[in-house]
């Protein structure tokens, strides 16, 4: 028997997800005690911030391969 996967299209990119995640996370450590849960849901959005900046990294325009016709080719 073969299972098949549930796939559906994202809405919203990958950059909102994460912030809109980091920002419920801070919401809720605000709502929470001084102690060391409330610092375990803040390193978690500023983890998730950090993967948000790193997509926009991955996506800049600066990390693109070059194109087969600029190569150089070897003569």
């Amino acid at each position: 028997m073969i299972i098949k996967r549930r796939r559906f299209k994202q809405t919203k990119s990958l950059k909102e997800r994460l912030v809109e995640e980091a920002q419920k996370l801070r919401d809720q450590a605000k709502l929470l005690p001084y102690g060391p849960v409330r610092e375990a849901v803040l390193k978690k959005a500023r983890r998730i911030e950090a993967a948000a900046h790193m997509d926009d990294w991955l996506n800049s325009p600066g990390l693109r391969p070059p194109k087969k016709n600029d190569t150089p080719s070897p003569s």
